[in-house]
């Protein structure tokens, strides 16, 4: 393989999506990561730790022996054997560890004893994170962000996904915003979410054009918050609010969170995934009790249950219109209405989703 240079370009690495492999410990990948990295550390958790100790005891020199003691025989040759086949199937990648030091230097001499040229990424982890920061600054002063609004189930996120220049929060949350948006895989950790956002917003920047359309959001999608930063700015963005009936918001209520999800837990859980489904719902609708009011959510509870009871029965999902109409006109639309008569950004067009996603296209 041919050698390529280390590089500090992080723009372009992830600009480019560039293929990076991380040899920080396994621990420190969860807490926080790049889209596309992948996790292939030096040292578990536990070795890791035992040469920090030894490092603080005994000093550098102690803690290198102890690490090279710590990664041989076998587990060298099965971790390097990993290296290889990622270097060899991703011949543009990179690899890194927390700051561009010791570690990955390494795993790159390694790799270079083994016939194999591969760059590593100058700084590593921590500048790149820094990076990322830092340019979600320069995106957000540069940035003409014009947010979708709407009713819940007025299918904002529908439209966002047909423009061009747009990039869907909820996706990168991994959850649908609501009290009933969580999906059955976790959300990300909130560093990955806002590593993620940084490079949405990056590359849709990278050209000459600055508008940028976002769903309106609350602060936090599930449990992960909006950068600070980029939720003062949405709350003084001018607004595109998408305006649907009662009974289009329901049918696209039921498709998400009944067909969508039922299916997904389906799949999931073959045995007992609608049983699962349903306690699932119950819970959500537990959670808002108090602002409910016990009496409507115990009557919305046993709407859920006579809808489940009909679609176990004969495969009928036309009960759960029910639930999810009482539930957008009590509960959602006045929530809706009063967080409207708060927000600052003006008006720029109202019609529904095919108008607002035609204007949009236009207008960008």
């Amino acid at each position: 393989m041919a050698g390529r240079n280390d590089t500090e370009d992080y723009r372009q690495l992830f600009l480019t999506d560039a293929p990076m492999m991380d040899m920080r410990a396994p621990g420190e990948f969860t807490h926080g990561a790049f889209p596309s990295a992948v996790s292939l550390p030096l040292m578990t958790d536990e070795e890791r730790a035992e040469v920090g100790i030894c490092y603080k005891q005994q000093g550098q020199d102690a803690a290198i022996e102890m690490g090279h003691t710590l990664v041989a025989g076998a587990t060298r040759e099965q971790r390097l054997a990993d290296w290889l086949e990622f270097a060899r199937s991703n011949p543009a990648g990179y690899l890194y560890c927390f700051r561009g030091g010791l570690r990955s230097q390494t795993v790159q001499q390694w790799l270079q004893a083994a016939g194999v040229d591969y760059p590593l990424v100058l700084g590593g982890y921590k500048a790149m994170r820094r990076f990322l920061i830092d340019e979600l600054q320069r995106s957000l002063a540069r940035a003409d962000i014009v947010l979708i609004g709407g009713k819940t189930g007025s299918g904002k996120t529908r439209v966002v996904n047909q423009l061009a220049r747009a990039f869907d929060l909820e996706g990168l949350a991994r959850h649908r915003g609501s009290t009933f948006g969580q999906l059955l895989e976790p959300q990300p950790s909130q560093i990955d979410f806002e590593n993620s956002v940084s490079i949405a917003l990056m590359k849709l920047l990278s050209g000459d054009q600055s508008r940028i359309y976002l769903e309106d959001e609350g602060r936090l999608i599930g449990r992960l918050a909006l950068p600070e930063e980029l939720r003062e700015k949405m709350t003084q963005s001018p607004l595109a609010v998408v305006e649907e009936s009662l009974a289009s918001r329901i049918q696209v209520v039921l498709e998400d969170y009944v067909i969508d999800l039922g299916n997904r837990y389906a799949q999931a859980y073959p045995k007992d995934g609608m049983d699962r489904h349903r306690q699932k719902l119950q819970a959500d609708l537990a959670q808002i009790r108090k602002r409910l009011g016990g009496e409507r959510q115990q009557a919305v509870a046993a709407m859920i249950d006579v809808a489940f009871d009909l679609q176990h029965r004969e495969d009928d999902l036309e009960a759960h219109r029910e639930w999810i109409g009482a539930l957008l006109e009590t509960y959602y639309d006045p929530m809706y209405e009063y967080q409207l008569s708060r927000r600052e950004g003006r008006q720029l067009f109202n019609g529904n989703r095919q108008q607002v996603t035609d204007w949009a296209s236009g207008a960008s």
